[in-house]
């Protein structure tokens, strides 16, 4: 096909489904240099793209389909890219007629990985990969960088943090949205207790309590800014850390934007599953045991689904401890 002048780029969620999206704006942008590149996403997670160069236009997804759908007709797009592929993205598709490439999900190969645990089925493709498939035909190629995230405002830690976490800190996120994420309190603590940085403890109002428990066993080395800093605060902390350490959450993926070392932990998900490896920095660590039951969904679940959650409780703590000290 000739050469798109207007791009229209769709992910309607979730957070660290849109962050590695990025990659493929700044790769149509800077391949396609003459090409207005738009994305719509949901309200909730435009601050991904708010302040992306990359971008010609932001589109968030109105109360009403059909709003949504007018508001993209009088683009007059030349190509929708499809990185979401469910039904409210067909449709879009189907409502505009505008010519269209679609992110294929494999759904049926997931399913029997997550059901059997038939892990040969699983691409062995990060997800970055797959949504730049849907784009290859335009000659866009990988350009083998980091996912990109720019944060809003120039803020100083001397007023975010106290003095004793200014020069050398490690970034732990302890938030996820389901409780087979994370990790109990007390494994918290105790890797917490070998790590010979000061720490900072970063998520939402939604785990301050778990925090607070963590603060008050380890006194000073920790600094709880759960609750209290915003979203773009919480990035700026995981952009100047040391070190971070996080679960299959967002602001855990976000942190791959600023190459910083990261031990990922993963208990009822995986991250071959999803196909969301760390993603293009230089150092990492995956902790993650092998047992018959895991992974156990998708995306995590509110409790054990067998009610021993071996896959966090089993988790050893020393090689996460070592990763961050060495």
């Amino acid at each position: 096909m000739k050469k798109p002048a207007k791009i229209l780029v769709i992910r309607l969620s979730s957070m660290g489904d849109i962050i590695y999206t990025t990659p493929v704006v700044r790769c149509l942008k800077e391949q396609l240099p003459d090409c207005e590149v738009h994305f719509l996403t949901k309200p909730a997670f435009q601050y991904i793209y708010q302040n992306n160069p990359y971008l010609s236009k932001l589109h968030t997804l109105r109360p009403k389909l059909s709003d949504t759908i007018k508001d993209i007709k009088a683009e007059k797009f030349d190509l929708i890219v499809d990185l979401h592929n469910n039904l409210r993205t067909s449709i879009i598709k189907l409502s505009t007629h505008i010519p269209s490439t679609t992110y294929k999900k494999d759904r049926i190969n997931k399913w029997l990985a997550l059901k059997f645990k038939w892990k040969q089925m699983i691409s062995p493709k990060h997800l970055v990969e797959r949504y730049l498939d849907t784009v290859r035909f335009l000659g866009v190629q990988n350009d083998n960088k980091p996912i990109d995230y720019y944060i809003s405002k120039d803020y100083q830690l001397k007023y975010l943090l106290p003095p004793s976490h200014l020069e050398k800190y490690v970034a732990f996120v302890i938030g996820a949205t389901h409780f087979t994420k994370r990790l109990p309190n007390d494994q918290i603590i105790k890797i917490c207790e070998g790590i010979d940085s000061p720490i900072v403890l970063l998520g939402g109002q939604d785990v301050k309590e778990n925090a607070d428990l963590i603060q008050n066993a380890l006194g000073n080395k920790i600094y709880n800014t759960c609750g209290l800093t915003n979203l773009d605060q919480s990035v700026f902390l995981v952009s100047k850390a040391h070190k971070v350490i996080g679960f299959d959450t967002g602001l855990t993926h976000i942190s791959e934007a600023f190459n910083k070392p990261l031990a990922s932990i993963w208990g009822g998900t995986t991250p071959e599953l999803l196909g969301v490896q760390p993603y293009k920095i230089s150092e990492s660590f995956i902790a993650g045991i092998e047992l018959s039951c895991r992974p156990c969904s998708k995306f995590g679940l509110e409790k054990c689904p067998l009610g021993h959650f071996k896959c966090m409780k089993d988790l050893p703590e020393a090689p996460i401890i070592d990763f961050i000290n060495t």
